[in-house]
């Protein structure tokens, strides 16, 4: 794997582990770790060991959002400088919501901002009992612009109406009931042991699948059920079937054996 200075990218197995590694700065974003994740993410997304990514954090918190020495710099841009800033911010987010491969974001600890982006663009989120979150931007006289349409799909806009406009932090347990988070662990140990039942089962399933399945759902999501979405649900299913894991997923459920992909 490459080598970088804010994260750190690992193959353990079938699973990519992509961990941000600024504990020192509660992994906060700045230019270089946003950089280095879309630069990390790609490659794990293009080796062919890898069935599904872990995002991960070093230290206390998961992620504190902006670096404050970054926006303090970002505040002395050009009109232009800003604009290209926010676009790699928002490259980032869409490279991890549209990777093929299925995500999960272990979350240890407190995620503010943009780390609440973070979390809302990848699949499947399991967090702490003791995290917590916030959309602190307006605090700081900004808007959670870029993170804003992950996590409305993650939470619905009633929630980002309060979350958003008040900045206050919300725990654990209201992430869960608001659909932020999927499963709600003691420690860092129940942590890593959940992950490991979650990616048991990710593995049991076809890889071509799950990424069409992850295009589907970004396709539908939000549409009417029209006729233009029912050819386009049919269309899709008509592709998958006829595709070599498809017919390879029918013939080993027809024959009561392991299909090609679920390791021994």
């Amino acid at each position: 794997m490459s080598e970088y200075q804010s994260i750190l990218t690992e193959v353990d197995g079938y699973v990519g582990i992509l961990t941000l590694n600024k504990p020192q700065r509660h992994n906060a974003f700045d230019e270089q770790l946003i950089a280095e994740m879309t630069a990390g993410l790609r490659e794990l997304a293009a080796d062919p060991r890898v069935r599904a990514v872990v995002l991960s954090s070093t230290g206390k918190s998961f992620c504190a959002g902006a670096d404050l020495q970054w926006m303090k710099r970002a505040a002395g841009y050009s009109d232009q400088e800003n604009l290209q800033d926010a676009r790699r911010l928002a490259e980032l987010m869409a490279t991890l919501n549209e990777l093929a491969k299925p995500t999960i974001a272990r979350v240890q600890g407190p995620a503010h901002g943009g780390g609440v982006g973070l979390i809302a663009a990848c699949d499947i989120a399991v967090g702490t009992y003791d995290a917590l979150f916030a959309l602190s931007e307006v605090k700081l006289g900004i808007v959670p612009a870029v993170i804003s349409p992950y996590v409305l799909a993650a939470i619905g806009e009633r929630y980002c109406r309060r979350y958003m406009l008040t900045a206050e932090r919300f725990s654990a347990a209201e992430a869960y009931r608001i659909g932020l988070l999927h499963e709600l662990v003691p420690g860092e140990e129940q942590l890593d042991e959940a992950i490991a039942e979650i990616i048991d089962s990710l593995l049991a399933n076809g890889p071509q699948a799950q990424a069409a399945c992850k295009s589907l759902i970004r396709i539908v999501a939000g549409q009417p059920i029209d006729e233009e979405t029912i050819d386009e649900t049919a269309r899709r299913i008509t592709r998958v079937r006829a595709s070599p894991e498809g017919r390879e997923g029918l013939a080993a459920f027809l024959e009561k054996r392991p299909p090609n992909w679920v390791a021994d």
